[in-house]
Parts: C-alpha cells; structure tokens; sequence
C-alpha cells in the first residue's frame, strides 16, 4: 500500500529573536572581556542556543535574553576571554 505523506523536516532552527526567551532562569552567565576578545567566532559555533554572536566590530557579544549559562562558549574560548560569573 503506498501512501503520498510527506515527509517532515529533521528539524527548524528557531532564531532568537522570537518571543521563545529562555535566558531568566540560569544561575551564572558568561562575561566576555572584549578587550582580550580575538572575533575568531568560537563562540557563536559552539553555543546550542545560538546566543553568542560576532558583530561588526569583530567582538563576540552575548544575547542574555536566550543564554541558559552553560559556559561552554567559555570553556572553548581559545583565548578565555570569557568567564562565567553567577547571576
């Protein structure tokens, strides 16, 4: 028996800029010192909840709104510009 249902996407990346703000429960957030800041953009590759991103002027900075604190982005950072500090 052969059926025509289409087939559903593996998964939809939900961008944060959408009312889905998940960051007011964490218990530490990261800190990044911009000055030591490289823009080599390890951060924003690593964080699952895309809340780290490189701007324009080449910094990496952090969306609070949608950063759970895990402090892996810290943990990666090649140069440990970031650090974690508690809420």
């Amino acid at each position: 028996m052969h059926t025509s249902a289409k087939r559903k996407k593996a998964s939809t990346f939900v961008k944060p800029n959408c009312s889905n703000k998940t960051g007011s429960w964490r218990s530490q957030r990261p800190v990044i010192d911009v000055a030591r800041c490289v823009g080599c953009a390890t951060c924003e590759r690593v964080c699952p909840d895309s809340a780290a991103k490189v701007g324009r002027d080449k910094k990496a900075h952090i969306n609070y709104d949608y950063c759970k604190g895990c402090g892996i982005c810290a943990n990666e950072c090649p140069v440990k510009c970031i650090k974690m500090e508690k809420e």
